[in-house]
């Protein structure tokens, strides 16, 4: 199939820029007259964000003093798909039996994985999906691989505490979920890691994992991998097994 290199958003017909947006402003709108004041400032934000004509289809009081808004509307502006840069994964996926036949070929021994939520993020849907023999995806988690020794923290695991616990485990990766990411929180608590990690001899693999993420951040960040949002739990298998066990001969 042939893919325009220009498109334009869809919304109720083919290229007619339509698009919806969602934001909350610190304004009310409990009464009447806050709420018509409150939709006017959405429409004007929607202005400048080169939305027109533009309407408010949804508004929400969130407690006294914000409103939520969604506005639909239509934008001018063209995606030129030729720009797009797609970072290629530097590894190819394998099935179980694959990675278990590499692990076993190259390490002689299961690869230790130690994963865990940091910080104060209590949210643990993430690194289960990953971990967990259930998986997530229609795929088996690292628990279902019988190379693979995982032991699974859980949630708002202290930095140290997990240090301490992965150098007692011999661990050979270490993967952190982070989904709370308010103010930062998940960038703040993957530096902290990284920086833990860093004088430590021969350290572990660092996979940090959530839906904020910049792939591309994970030098800046002092860790090895950074895997975004809906990554399988096969994606991870596969590039453990790629970057600790190599290739086999």
């Amino acid at each position: 199939m042939t893919v325009e290199s220009i498109v334009r958003p869809y919304g109720d017909t083919t290229g007619d820029g339509r698009v919806q947006v969602s934001f909350t402003l610190p304004v009310p709108s409990v009464s009447p007259d806050d709420r018509a004041l409150a939709e006017g400032a959405a429409l004007q934000l929607a202005a400048k964000m080169g939305l027109a004509p533009a309407m408010v289809v949804h508004t929400k009081a969130v407690g006294p003093d914000f409103t939520f808004f969604i506005v639909y509307g239509r934008t001018a502006h063209l995606v030129d798909l030729s720009l797009v840069t797609v970072t290629p994964r530097e590894f190819e996926l394998l099935s179980p039996a694959e990675v278990n036949l590499r692990i076993r070929s190259a390490l002689g021994r299961k690869l230790v994985v130690v994963g865990a939520t940091v910080g104060t993020d209590a949210h643990t849907v993430g690194i289960d999906a990953i971990l967990n023999v259930k998986g997530h995806a229609g795929e088996k988690g690292l628990e279902y691989y019988r190379e693979i020794r995982v032991v699974n923290l859980g949630a708002q695991v202290a930095v140290p505490d997990l240090v301490s616990r992965s150098l007692a485990e011999h661990a050979d990766a270490v993967l952190v979920s982070q989904v709370v990411t308010q103010r930062d929180a998940h960038l703040s608590n993957a530096r902290e890691l990284g920086a833990a990690f860093a004088c430590v001899p021969g350290r572990p693999l660092l996979i940090v994992g959530g839906p904020r993420f910049d792939p591309l951040s994970a030098a800046e960040l002092g860790v090895d991998k950074i895997f975004g949002k809906g990554t399988t739990p096969g994606e991870v298998a596969s590039y453990l097994a790629h970057t600790l066990a190599g290739s086999v001969a």
